[in-house]
């Protein structure tokens, strides 16, 4: 049987938003194709070896949420670049996002490092960037909700996960949200991100079974007509 080992990073840390959605959301999915979903949670200070994991997920929270996080993210820097290296799929929503760029200067100039899996870099601002949103991507149309006051910057080389048709996305001065590397991606969307996104999420899993067991043509198609009506109620909200 296949079986898919899914690391839940700081799960009682960084879930402002209900970012657990997108655990359930890929396990749920796994299983529906008659396949094994384990699931690690790791919370601060628990050793873990990352090479076991096909899908590392961490969430959103607050600015004091990543600063408990932001030091124990840093003893895990050398694993989490290794695993990106070889393969393993990360998915980081607004908080972790940040921290998986090269900083995070909060709007008081605390600077939070990070661990740079994504060249970018976060500035704090006094105004939130909130409401539904919308992107073009790669993997199709991307729907969520974002809620975030940080400025997020990509370096030249860095591509972005999506282009924005209605929202903020990354700042208020480009048209890009969310970064990607290699098979990690980061995204400022909640809502939770996956189970209004079936097709992305069905794009990650896809790419954790090649990583982890070879090369496949693709996924047994689920009936998600659900999901994608909410997916089209979402892109309709202003």
């Amino acid at each position: 049987m296949t079986l898919l080992r899914i690391a839940h990073l700081y799960p009682g840390e960084m879930n402002i938003y209900g970012d657990t959605g997108n655990v359930i959301a890929l396990s749920r999915r796994i299983e529906w194709r008659g396949w094994e979903a384990v699931i690690d949670r790791i919370p601060v200070g628990e050793p873990y070896d990352f090479t076991a994991a096909d899908l590392v997920v961490a969430g959103g929270g607050e600015d004091l949420s990543q600063l408990q996080v932001a030091g124990d993210l840093q003893h895990r820097a050398g694993a989490i670049h290794e695993a990106v290296g070889a393969g393993t799929v990360f998915l980081t929503i607004c908080g972790t996002y940040q921290l998986f760029g090269h900083r995070f200067v909060t709007h008081t100039g605390d600077e939070i490092p990070g661990i740079g899996v994504f060249d970018l870099e976060t500035l704090g601002g006094s105004k939130r960037m909130i409401g539904n949103i919308v992107l073009d991507t790669p993997w199709g149309t991307l729907v969520g909700f974002e809620n975030h006051s940080g400025r997020t910057f990509l370096a030249g080389g860095q591509q972005p996960l999506g282009t924005v048709r209605k929202g903020h996305g990354n700042n208020e001065k480009t048209s890009d949200e969310g970064a990607v590397t290699r098979n990690a991606f980061g995204s400022y969307l909640h809502g939770s991100l996956l189970p209004k996104n079936p097709g992305f999420a069905d794009e990650l899993i896809l790419r954790a079974v090649r990583t982890r067991y070879g090369p496949v043509d693709g996924l047994e198609p689920l009936d998600d007509d659900l999901e994608m009506q909410a997916a089209r109620a979402a892109a309709k909200r202003p």
